[in-house]
């Protein structure tokens, strides 16, 4: 598909070869760098359960400790899955030709907004709405 047909607000100019290709630079450099993190992360929390078997002698602060950077560790790798997620799936519509179109409205996203934030899914409107909710 050819990236002048992704869409874009009235008051823009289509989506030049440029944009479309740093968009999808820097998405491709986050997808690399977040399946890095999450390999790390895993690791991370292997090491930690392991610790928390091994070392069960440990006084119930150690313990308590450990269970906090534990949790710290999960939820950090989420929030990175999560990215993943919206990572992959906007360079899906970017292959497809649905990149700048508002999830829930069908409206465009803007350029501005995608070039700020490439995983956005929602227009400002319906986002501002959604977080008013």
């Amino acid at each position: 598909m050819s990236k002048s047909k992704l869409l874009v607000r009235d008051d823009e100019d289509p989506w030049t070869d440029a944009e479309v290709a740093e968009v999808e630079s820097e998405l491709t450099g986050d997808l690399d760098r977040l399946r890095g993190e999450l390999e790390q992360a895993a690791r991370d929390l292997a090491d930690l359960l392991r610790d928390g078997v091994e070392g069960a002698g440990n006084d119930q602060a150690d313990v308590g400790s450990k269970g906090l950077e534990r949790d710290a560790e999960m939820s950090l790798a989420a929030n990175q899955r999560e990215l993943l997620y919206q990572t992959e799936k906007a360079l899906d519509r970017l292959q497809n030709g649905s990149y700048g179109q508002c999830e829930s409205c069908g409206k465009a996203i803007g350029t501005g907004r995608l070039m700020a934030f490439p995983r956005a899914t929602l227009c400002l409107v319906c986002k501002q709405r959604e977080e008013r909710r």
